[in-house]
């Protein structure tokens, strides 16, 4: 395909640190090497509420620190995760729980020269920025910028929402998508029974959504990103063949 780099999900299966023996790690490295593939990211999403609810933040902290760990072994700088739905209010009970195990996480990473990225898409950007600045670890927690989250759920500007998050940003996810009608992102991201994503967001093929992909490069360049554009399919008949394409995209 012609990419300089591989992001890899690291919570479950062969790749579970759990699973992980120290002779297996260091086969993995030497794989990628010999591909001459950079490790962008680890992927560290467990799933479920993220880390809103405090009784289930125990393990998912434990685990998460373990990706971490398994990222240093790697040679791996960032590891991204969904958080779950930042409130807007800092008064939010949910917005202290998400808080305490986000600033654990971040001073744990930055101990590990890790950055541990949130990813772009259930809040607004501005949300996001007001959380990462209250928690005040800008070296242990990033954003891992995905543009077609913000797009499809929050309907943002995508430039301004760069400008916004600039510093942060370590990881980028290349996906397009459109919203197609406007939803609560509680709503949608809450579980609700009987609620269809599809009814109210949907995810295209890179160049055929609502995200303006020279923009927001520009937008990139500006606020001095120069890290990976990690192509990620989630939907589609033909999700291979749709990378395959938005390699050559992005490449031109």
């Amino acid at each position: 395909l012609g990419v300089d780099g591989v992001q890899i999900y690291a919570t479950s299966g062969e790749m579970h640190p759990d699973n992980l023996t120290a002779a297996a790690r260091a086969a993995l490295r030497r794989n990628l090497d010999s591909k001459k593939l950079e490790l962008a990211a680890l992927c560290g999403d467990f799933g479920g509420h993220g880390f809103q609810v405090e009784e289930e933040n125990v393990k998912r902290i434990v685990d998460s620190k373990k990706v971490v760990d398994l990222a240093v072994d790697l040679k791996c700088r960032v590891v991204t995760t969904h958080i779950g739905v930042v409130p807007a209010k800092a008064s939010h009970p949910r917005y202290q729980i998400m808080k305490k195990a986000c600033a654990e996480l971040g001073q744990y990473a930055a101990k590990r020269g890790v950055t541990f990225a949130i990813e772009t898409g259930p809040e607004p950007a501005a949300v996001l920025k007001a959380f990462l600045d209250d928690i005040g670890l800008p070296k242990g927690m990033g954003v891992n910028f995905d543009p077609a989250n913000l797009v499809m759920v929050c309907r943002e500007n995508i430039p301004e929402a760069v400008r916004l998050l600039g510093p942060y940003i370590v990881h980028t996810h290349a996906k397009d998508g459109v919203n197609v009608k406007p939803i609560d992102p509680e709503r949608l991201y809450g579980g609700e029974a009987g609620l269809k994503w599809e009814d109210y967001i949907r995810e295209d093929p890179l160049g055929e959504g609502d995200v303006n992909f020279p923009t927001y490069l520009r937008a990139l360049a500006k606020a001095g990103f120069d890290g990976y554009l990690t192509i990620e399919r989630e939907g589609g008949k033909d999700p291979a063949r749709n990378i395959k394409d938005a390699v050559t995209f992005l490449r031109g």
